[in-house]
């Protein structure tokens, strides 16, 4: 078979797999209100349009107004014979299609939801304490679903398009938004939502969920107060970003901390921090600004602390300079399966800033550079472990020298399906706890000490 009839295939049975889904022949997505609240949602929007505006940031007269647009209209047109309840659904169906971001508002609000998949118009699923599950959200058609990423990405300054069929974005609360259209998705406009507690969570709340242990956040808080550099790594998911918040929270309130993402979302309580976001090129496909750039900037903004939300690419090389040149107390994450994978991942970044340098010589950045990698992993049951807390020690020959402090050991898996297991601790001290201890913090010995939890 050809290549273009295989492409023909492979489109004819997403086609027949999107028709299965709007007939409800898989799951029931059928609405028996769609036509309705179209026809108000019109309507509504006409009515609101030619009303005098509420005062600015008033929104709860702007959805009483709404739901008693909609209450009348309904009453016009012969439903209200519908339950209280239904019109009660429907009202706020399209308060959330005005307000909000349509079907996903309430998941959006939803405090137990962790992220969000459109997988096209008819399929949404959520994850909910590290399981996916199918949700009965369904979205009118492809454009319902392109006008909410419009929605998303116009304020931001950013667009999405045939010509640049990807964008990545965030929400007003920080929550991370990544959106890719046909031609690209062949299943239509989808949208994935990675989101954010209002909240930042505390150190407190990781060691109540079991991502790491009471003796592991004291030893991480004096690190990233004696200003060591610290490199998070972690997979897709694992919550390395999380956990960089966490750890950017013990920075003391006296510095200035300058953040350096792809789409800001890092929620720093700080007083002084600045905040600064690559942007993508325009139309023409000029004016792109990357962290590479942004990082390089910021070593001429006077900072105490660099935060670069992720590195993946020739960063990196600007990044170790930085750590090698007097920006002591750097924090950063990036992808890799293990503390030896994310070095060896960090010699190719390097690579990719497009100097022709020895591997020797960046292994030695390497080595001077960063004090500490803490690895992440999401296990099978969903949930997140710090699984090794890493000292970087200097070269030996050609080898970078790794020495685990602290380590998770997984011991099985309960009849609930939950990863049963345990973090403890190697009984080395770290060859820097003389840097902690001239900062004035001194550990008690039973951090590095073996114990079980």
């Amino acid at each position: 078979m050809s290549l273009l009839k295989r492409l023909e295939s492979k489109r004819a049975h997403a086609d027949a797999n999107v028709e299965e889904r709007k007939l409800g022949h898989g799951h029931n997505v059928r609405d028996p209100y769609a036509q309705i609240k179209a026809s108000l949602h019109k309507r509504v929007v006409s009515e609101l349009k030619d009303s005098p505006a509420p005062e600015s940031g008033n929104n709860e007269l702007l959805v009483k107004r709404i739901e008693e647009l909609v209450e009348r209209y309904l009453v016009s047109e012969g439903e209200g014979r519908l339950a209280r309840s239904e019109r009660s659904k429907i009202a706020g169906e399209i308060v959330d299609e005005i307000l909000g971001y349509g079907p996903i508002t309430p998941l959006l609000n939803d405090p137990g939801v962790s992220e969000i998949m459109v997988n096209g118009p008819y399929q949404v699923y959520v994850e909910r304490g590290g399981r996916i599950e199918l949700t009965d959200v369904v979205f009118r058609d492809d454009d319902h679903v392109l006008n909410i990423i419009d929605r998303i990405v116009s304020p931001l300054g950013r667009r999405i398009d045939e010509s640049m069929p990807m964008v990545d974005a965030r929400l007003p609360d920080g929550s991370r938004v990544n959106a890719i259209i046909p031609p690209l998705s062949l299943n239509g406009p989808s949208i994935t939502i990675r989101k954010f507690a209002r909240d930042p969570f505390t150190v407190d709340d990781l060691v109540e969920f079991g991502t790491l242990s009471r003796e592991m956040a004291t030893f991480l808080e004096a690190c990233v107060t004696a200003r060591l550099n610290i490199l998070v790594s972690g997979g897709t998911g694992s919550g390395n970003t999380t956990t960089l918040n966490v750890l950017s929270a013990f920075i003391p309130s006296s510095v200035r901390i300058i953040t350096i993402e792809d789409a800001a979302e890092l929620q720093l309580r700080q007083p002084h921090v600045l905040t600064l976001e690559s942007r993508p090129p325009n139309i023409e496909g000029k004016g792109a600004i990357t962290i590479r750039d942004l990082v390089r900037n910021a070593l001429r903004m006077r900072p105490d602390r660099i935060i670069v939300g992720e590195v993946r690419s020739g960063e990196a090389l600007d990044m170790l300079q930085a750590m090698n040149t007097g920006h002591d107390g750097s924090l950063t994450t990036g992808h890799a399966n293990s503390p030896r994978d994310m070095l060896a991942r960090l010699e190719t970044m390097v690579l990719m800033a497009g100097m022709d340098l020895p591997v020797r010589a960046i292994r030695e950045q390497i080595s001077s550079a960063i004090d500490l990698i803490i690895q992440q992993s999401r296990l099978r049951d969903g949930s997140r472990r710090i699984t090794h807390v890493t000292e970087v020690l200097g070269m030996e020959g050609d080898v970078i020298v790794l020495q685990d402090l602290f380590t998770f050991h997984q011991t099985g898996v309960g009849p609930d399906g939950r990863v049963k297991g345990h973090f403890s601790a190697t009984g080395i001290r770290p060859h820097f706890i003389e840097r902690i201890h001239a900062s004035g913090i001194q550990l008690p010995a039973s951090v590095f000490g073996p114990y079980l939890l």
